[in-house]
């Protein structure tokens, strides 16, 4: 492709309006996610208990606005002002709860139509990156670890706030934590909010910002997709399990127990168990 038309493409997709196609497949995503953390017994619940549904979905879908909002110091429920914004989360939440024959949620699951959601999600995601870490930047310049931590919220919201969303339907997880095992789309937002940091305070990257958004928009499509088609679910456990054995301990951890110098057996037991 000629250098000129891949800029401009570049720069037609940092102008995209999300409103309303964008937000639909992402309320889409969201609902969907909803029913399948409930299992079999989804149908039941979204009968028995439409309010509790409802709030869930909701948080779902405005978790990365009420999330960084409350951490910034500004209205949590602010995300929710923009009715026509919130009017078709809750269309969507209807269609794919409540149409006769569960004609939505089948729709919703057909693999082109969550192929097509999926896509526009990510690129979703990217904006909302984005959006998170320049507005930090407004409220605190020189934060760079604020600006990244409001980017990763603000893209995957709902990983942060699942402990919550279950509670409100009678669930109690305390292991669903996204700090004890961070989601592939968390460690992408990382990884998209230190490229924009990079991008917006520093000359450490020299490209177009039109340029860097894309191969971001680009890196998240790619991956999902990956995951839907390929299964391949987490290109970043291999660097992990490197890092980890070089610098948290692995390296040493393996060599002890070579040498014999390694905790022992009744070391590692469970103190509840022997007593």
């Amino acid at each position: 492709m000629d250098p000129e038309a891949f800029l401009d493409l570049a720069n037609q997709v940092t102008k995209l309006k999300m409103f309303p196609y964008f937000d639909i497949a992402h309320s889409v995503l969201c609902a969907l996610h909803v029913r399948e953390d409930l299992g079999p017994g989804a149908h039941a619940f979204s009968r028995k208990h439409p309010l509790s549904c409802w709030l869930s979905t909701m948080l779902v879908i405005f978790a990365g606005g009420m999330l960084c909002n409350g951490l910034l110091g500004e209205p949590i429920l602010a995300p929710l002002k923009n009715t026509p914004q919130l009017a078709v989360a809750t269309i969507v939440w209807y269609i794919v709860f409540y149409t006769p024959f569960d004609i939505g949620y089948k729709a919703a699951k057909f693999l082109p139509v969550k192929i097509v959601c999926s896509g526009m999600k990510e690129v979703y995601r990217c904006k909302k990156v984005y959006d998170g870490v320049t507005h930090a930047a407004k409220l605190y310049p020189n934060a760079y670890l604020i600006m990244i931590l409001i980017g990763t919220l603000k893209g995957n919201g709902a990983g942060f706030t699942k402990l919550l969303e279950r509670l409100i339907r009678g669930v109690w997880t305390p292991t669903a934590m996204e700090f004890m095992q961070p989601s592939f789309p968390t460690k992408a937002c990382i990884v998209a909010s230190i490229i924009f940091v990079l991008d917006k305070k520093t000359d450490l990257i020299s490209a177009p910002h039109a340029l860097v958004y894309f191969g971001i928009v680009i890196f998240f499509v790619y991956f999902k997709l990956s995951s839907i088609l390929l299964g391949i679910h987490d290109p970043f456990v291999p660097f992990e399990n490197l890092f980890c054995a070089l610098f948290l301990g692995g390296i040493w951890d393996s060599l002890a127990k070579v040498l014999g110098r390694g905790p022992s057996k009744d070391e590692n037991k469970d103190p509840k168990k022997t007593n």
